[in-house]
């Protein structure tokens, strides 16, 4: 396990020799391991929460779409359009801090029949839930649970203030209490610094999540953030090689912004470490077509195999 010391020792190495240890470690203890999910947005909008970089939230005067949680029809044929397009797990996203009973029980019911009717893993997002809500949502055959810290304990204020730092660890802590895994990582380009990052790395660490996904802030009108400048690819690159060598052992999934930030040099990422990516577009916006997602993918492995 690498510790402050040595994070300190490699964060200081030119760009390429960084990417190149980030590889060989990605190589090393993932092999070529390439995952793949994707999402629904499954209830949009009006979000009670004040996420400074998100449209959703009912703070910012946003086009975002509003709607409640959508119907198990639906779902279900998101989920068979997710398997037959390549993704190993497909996850049920919704705004809001958290979700009343009612609700966990509906989405209970459909992830039972996901389970039984599609057979992909079934991941979910639902806000900041209790060991309760998530016995019931493991119990219908949920796996994982989707909960990022967003960034490191010192930044996360400037970010939200409606919710505190502690209570996105006490959530992810009741979902592994409930047996699930873990999904948590963060997102890159909210005025944040290196150490930022490093610290967040670090508290993903300590927390033993099992997958780590990585946003580049799509800075969007309506929100604080709209203005934000870009990161540099170097910055991103130097940032996801060292999320690698800190979490050598789980995936290092690539979601937001990796087209619209990373544009040409997409394929940079994936030579610093990264291994994982959402594919079929994220909560309000379009990605590429899952078809280019796959050719990119075996084009990435073919690189890894030379």
């Amino acid at each position: 396990m690498m510790q402050p010391d040595e994070i300190k020792e490699i964060k200081a190495l030119p760009l390429c020799e960084l990417v190149n240890l980030a590889l060989q470690a990605k190589l090393q203890h993932r092999g070529k391991k390439f995952s793949l999910c994707s999402i629904i947005n499954a209830k949009s909008g009006k979000c009670s929460e004040d996420c400074r970089f998100c449209v959703q939230s009912a703070h910012y005067q946003t086009d975002a779409p509003i709607y409640p949680l959508k119907g198990r029809q639906e779902i279900l044929s998101a989920a068979r359009q997710a398997k037959e397009a390549g993704a190993q797990h497909f996850s049920l996203v919704t705004s809001g801090r958290g979700m009343s009973s009612d609700e966990v029980a509906r989405v209970a019911e459909i992830i039972s029949e996901i389970c039984a009717l599609v057979q992909i893993k079934v991941c979910a997002s639902l806000g900041i839930l209790g060991k309760p809500e998530f016995d019931l949502l493991k119990k219908a055959g949920l796996v994982r649970y989707h909960h990022n810290l967003e960034t490191s304990r010192e930044f996360f204020p400037q970010m939200v203030t409606t919710h505190t730092f502690d209570e996105r660890i006490e959530t992810i802590k009741a979902a592994q209490a409930a047996g699930l895994e873990v999904c948590a990582g963060g997102i890159f380009g909210l005025g944040e610094s290196e150490e930022d990052r490093i610290s967040m790395a670090l508290t993903l660490r300590e927390c033993r999540v099992d997958s780590v996904p990585i946003n580049i802030l799509i800075p969007l009108a309506g929100t604080p953030l709209a203005d934000n400048p870009p990161l540099s690819i170097g910055e991103i690159l130097r940032s996801v090689a060292l999320f690698r060598l800190i979490h050598p052992d789980v995936p290092v999934r690539l979601a937001a912004g990796r087209e619209t930030e990373l544009h040409d040099f997409l394929g940079s990422v994936f030579m610093a470490g990264a291994d994982g990516m959402m594919i079929g577009g994220y909560l309000t916006q379009r990605g590429r077509t899952p078809e280019a997602d796959l050719k990119f993918v075996a084009e990435v492995k073919a690189l890894w195999s030379i």
